[in-house]
């Protein structure tokens, strides 16, 4: 097999240090919406800045790049396991060349292992077999603490928040989540929102349609129009930038829907910050493709 670890290198520096175009256009878009010399366009225009000395530099977007969460769909055939060496080594050679910063902390000791690597779940990193004749896909994201922080999972009915068990109680609490975060989530943030399944497969789910480009829509009518319908309501709250204020508050709103058992309805909601570190890598052949 291929030894693809300089490739997956390559992979993690142009996700820590190059956001992707529709992400970097929908910013541009935002700050036309902000009043020139408001703190809300400034944020963002920093921001902007802050993007582009970064891919000049191949330097980290953000101080904290994030919780490395990897998806690999390999072709039949193909052996996980030294593809999990791969990307272990490739992730401890980025945070030797500082495009990563050192994140793993044993959690019971406090002990920072200093190359981002933390037993068997650190980096977080999901296969899914495909046909011998497809080619290897890796998909990294980047999830940064200060988004994860402002995460959270309701169980409907919510009295407190007069939700229901429907779409009508997942809008009141998906919105619920956008006002207790505020700005600490780094606004303008993206939503990531799953219906159903248990409370470890939502939150999975909520976190993986969090992969698709901005701008894609659910192919369900219903969460489609829940989608649209929610990054508007969410701006309107005026939380702004930063939670500086103004008119945007979300980027974008993904929603994916899950079977569920009867006694249960949960809404899981995945906040992504403005620095929203996704990329791919396509292996054909000899060849690889970053996207």
């Amino acid at each position: 097999m291929r030894n693809l670890t300089d490739e997956i290198l390559e992979l993690i520096r142009c996700t820590s240090s190059s956001l992707p175009k529709d992400v970097e256009d929908r910013l541009r878009a935002a700050v036309e919406q902000e009043e020139p010399g408001s703190a809300a366009r400034g944020a963002l225009e920093t921001v902007l800045r802050n993007i582009e000395l970064s891919r000049a530099n191949s330097t980290p977007i953000c101080q904290d790049t994030g919780t490395p969460i990897f998806y690999v769909y390999y072709p039949q055939g193909t052996s996980t396991r030294k593809l999990r060496e791969q990307i272990r080594a490739a992730l401890a050679e980025s945070t030797k060349r500082s495009y990563m910063r050192p994140n793993a902390v044993d959690a019971i000791y406090d002990k920072n292992s200093g190359n981002n690597l933390g037993g068997d779940d650190f980096p977080y990193i999901h296969f899914e077999e495909v046909d011998a004749d497809q080619p290897l896909v890796i998909e990294l994201m980047l999830k940064g603490g200060g988004c994860e922080n402002v995460g959270i999972q309701y169980s409907l009915p919510d009295n407190k928040l007069g939700a229901g068990r429907d779409l009508a109680g997942v809008r009141k609490v998906v919105l619920d989540a956008v006002q207790k975060a505020q700005g600490q989530g780094c606004a303008p943030g993206i939503l990531g929102v799953a219906i159903g399944g248990d409370r470890g497969s939502s939150y999975i789910k909520s976190k993986e349609v969090l992969f698709s480009k901005m701008g894609t829509r659910n192919k369900d009518p219903k969460l489609a129009e829940l989608e649209e319908r929610l990054t508007k309501e969410a701006n309107e709250m005026g939380i702004g930038p930063m939670g500086f204020g103004g008119q945007t508050t979300v980027l974008d709103t993904k929603i994916m829907g899950m079977h569920r058992v009867p006694a249960c309805y949960f809404v899981s909601v995945s906040y992504m910050c403005w620095a929203y570190r996704r990329r791919k890598m396509t292996v054909m052949g000899e060849g690889v493709e970053y996207d």
